[in-house]
């Protein structure tokens, strides 16, 4: 049996961190009135903004998630005779649509924050573009 080296290993984690990393395109954020932060002031708006990039950060690095495919029992024949076996199929999903979900309606706070905040004159909206821009 042929031993895997370190360099093998590592290329192999290479190509499947890589195909992980793959864009799902332009995402249209979901509409939220920028009403919903009229009484905040320009400090909780920053810190709003602030809080709601970090979760828009960490939702784009999310990978995909473990998936259940099916359960098998059958028996099999070996060395020592034959006897049953139960396998479960789990892998990788590649299915973004609820990640892409939470990202559109993250996407349309963010948007009502900037704009909420450009009714206020806040000093750090300038210059950051909402959807459309």
């Amino acid at each position: 049996m042929k031993k895997l080296t370190a360099a093998t290993l590592l290329s192999a984690a290479s190509i499947f961190g890589l195909s992980g990393c793959a864009t799902s395109g332009n995402l249209t954020p979901q509409y939220v009135p920028p009403s919903t932060y009229q009484s905040y002031d320009c400090q909780a708006l920053t810190q709003e903004y602030n809080r709601v990039n970090s979760y828009v950060e960490a939702t784009r690095n999310e990978r995909s998630t473990l998936s259940s495919s099916g359960v098998g029992v059958g028996i099999s024949a070996g060395r020592w005779g034959i006897s049953p076996n139960i396998s479960f199929g789990v892998g990788k999903s590649n299915d973004t649509k609820a990640r892409d979900i939470k990202l559109s309606r993250l996407y349309g706070e963010r948007d009502a924050i900037i704009q909420s905040a450009r009714i206020q004159r806040c000093s750090f909206a300038n210059g950051i573009k909402v959807y459309g821009e």
